[in-house]
């Protein structure tokens, strides 16, 4: 069975989505990528009942390669970000922050110094139809730069160099979203400035450096 250990991988990953709630029933499309080669969630097949015999094989250019299943709507989306990123693996997820954010900003601004972990502020693209090569262009277009994007109307891209940081990037971009929300809700948040972003890029290259020299 071709890329066996990594369709492995994404039915443990899509089930640790379903359980902590980032996406439920079909609403999520993950994919990661070996070489020229992607694996991705199936369609018709809820997240968390997924085998790894369901999940299809694809070559970086569409091709269905292995599989029971037909490749999820979203797989022109991935397949593309791959082509124009250097992402192992994406997850989109219809999370409901993310939902919300996607359909009001046009970009999500960083009120937490976590943003920088996804490149900052997150853009918002311009809406197309899900599954439609038009989403994919909107997609690698927005993520130049960035870790994440949310897609208009729809929901929340993440990128990362393995699937558990993909999915790790998918969980804070929500919990980013959460947040705003949840600022705005009592005034205008204040937002990080680029050269604050840097200091924080900067700090995140080390642990603790000793106690502070008074």
């Amino acid at each position: 069975m071709l890329l066996e250990q990594e369709r492995r991988d994404l039915c443990l990953a899509a089930r640790q989505m379903a359980g902590t709630g980032l996406a439920t029933g079909e609403s999520a499309t993950i994919s990661a990528r070996t070489g020229e080669l992607i694996v991705v969630t199936p369609a018709g097949v809820a997240l968390d009942h997924l085998e790894p015999i369901d999940c299809p094989v694809l070559s970086t250019d569409g091709r269905i390669l292995e599989g029971r299943r037909q490749p999820a709507a979203e797989t022109t989306l991935h397949t593309g970000v791959y082509r124009a990123t250097d992402a192992v693996a994406a997850v989109q997820a219809h999370s409901p922050d993310a939902v919300a954010v996607s359909a009001t900003l046009a970009e999500l601004p960083p009120v937490h110094h976590a943003a920088a972990r996804l490149g900052g502020a997150v853009p918002v693209t311009d809406y197309a139809t899900y599954g439609t090569a038009e989403l994919s262009d909107q997609a690698s277009k927005a993520l130049k730069g960035k870790r994440a994007a949310l897609l208009c109307n729809h929901g929340a891209l993440a990128l990362g160099h393995s699937l558990a940081q993909a999915v790790e990037h998918a969980h804070l971009l929500e919990w980013l979203c959460g947040v705003y929300i949840r600022a705005r809700s009592l005034g205008e948040p204040r937002v990080l400035s680029e050269d604050e972003l840097a200091k924080v890029r900067q700090r995140d290259t080390y642990a603790w450096a000793g106690p502070d020299i008074l």
